[in-house]
């Protein structure tokens, strides 16, 4: 059985009549930007989240990117992230001139509330959360901390469509929240395509103006801005999507309960937990173990197929190097970047081929694959 890591040909052939009508409807219309599509697009994912503001951008680098700036992040500010994240972190505060202050994360890759707090000083601008894999960093401690220190709070909420902890959605209890609407996200268009959610109309318009070029209409240029649109398309394609999400989440959650299911006894195998309180959508089931590589080499040769997502921990990436981090400042986090290893999971993915998956990973550990390697 060939097992792929992730496919969207399945979940685009059974939507294909209602995504080929939104895609007609874009090129019969003869707007592709700034529609009406995108506008009602803004619109639904506001509700959905339970705020009040949406501004549609062309990807979620971009929607840090300008909602940072529009919050006055400058040279001479530091801003705190977590250790385990993508490089689009870290590399928009450098963007904007500001300094990347890591803080090691906790067993699940999310920022560890106990040691923010000492990396803080009068410099320090904002602290900028990732809700890795789908499961939302503690909001409560973070917004406790920001309200004490009179910080910005916002959420890189890119892998997060839909998740919440304690019932409150990426956007409710920070001052903006963005996401990411790539291919593979659990709400995916067909390019690049992201968006800022805030509950400060303020921001959002100001927001708005920077994704435009520094203003609202054309010809208007208040601000030096970028260009950065979702165009009809992709919020065309993101509109036919969005009434699924509730249900494809779900079935990343019910995947996610086979794999710890089956998995649970392997002792050489750490699994994800899901935080109490938590809503884990699970953009990525995340396993550790010591013996990653040879897992790894040895599903491929079965057919199954997996990804090692952030193999180098973000205090160790290049473009940080001169900041002179090590890795016994960071231990968990680098301990984490030698040993995840993402498995399957998708909607459609069938029960059948999870089942086979977790049936290999069992063989390679309590048979004499992992035994032969020793």
């Amino acid at each position: 059985m060939k097992i792929p890591f992730f496919d969207l040909k399945r979940q685009s052939a059974s939507l294909r009549g209602e995504l080929q009508s939104a895609m007609q409807q874009v090129m019969d219309s003869g707007l592709f930007i700034r529609g009406e599509k995108v506008a009602r697009f803004e619109d639904q994912w506001a509700k959905a989240l339970g705020v009040e503001h949406c501004v549609a951008l062309g990807n979620g680098t971009d929607a840090l990117y300008v909602v940072l700036k529009a919050l006055g992040v400058k040279t001479g500010d530091e801003v705190i992230v977590p250790a385990v994240s993508w490089v689009s972190t870290a590399s928009v505060v450098m963007q904007l001139g500001a300094k990347v202050v890591c803080v090691d994360v906790d067993e699940q890759g999310l920022i560890d509330v106990k040691k923010v707090e000492e990396k803080i000083n009068p410099r320090t601008k904002a602290i900028v959360p990732v809700h890795l894999f789908g499961q939302m960093a503690d909001m409560i401690a973070l917004r406790a901390i920001c309200d004490h220190h009179q910080l910005l709070l916002v959420e890189d909420a890119a892998q997060a469509h839909l998740s919440s902890i304690g019932g409150k959605y990426p956007g409710t209890t920070s001052d903006a929240a963005t996401f990411s609407f790539y291919p593979t996200k659990n709400l995916g268009a067909f390019g690049d395509a992201g968006v800022i959610v805030t509950r400060n109309a303020v921001l959002a318009q100001q927001c708005r103006m920077l994704a435009n070029q520094g203003g609202l209409a054309r010809n208007e240029h208040r601000v030096l801005g970028i260009t950065s649109r979702m165009d009809e398309l992709q919020a065309a394609m993101l509109l036919v999507k969005l009434p699924y999400l509730d249900q494809w989440n779900e079935r990343r959650r019910a995947i996610a309960t086979q794999y710890n299911q089956q998995l649970t006894e392997l002792a050489e195998i750490l699994l994800p937990i899901e935080i109490g309180g938590n809503y884990h959508t699970y953009h990525q089931y995340v396993i550790r173990s010591k013996w990653r590589e040879p897992l790894r080499e040895y599903l491929q040769s079965e057919g199954v197929s997996t990804d090692v997502h952030y193999p180098v921990a973000l205090p160790f990436l290049p473009i940080l190097r001169d900041l002179g981090y090590t890795k016994e400042e960071f231990p968990v986090a680098y301990l984490a970047s030698q040993e995840m290893l993402s498995l399957p999971i998708f909607p459609e993915l069938s029960d059948e081929e999870v089942q086979y998956v977790c049936d290999r990973i069992k063989k390679f550990v309590e048979g004499n694959v992992l035994t032969a390697i020793q």
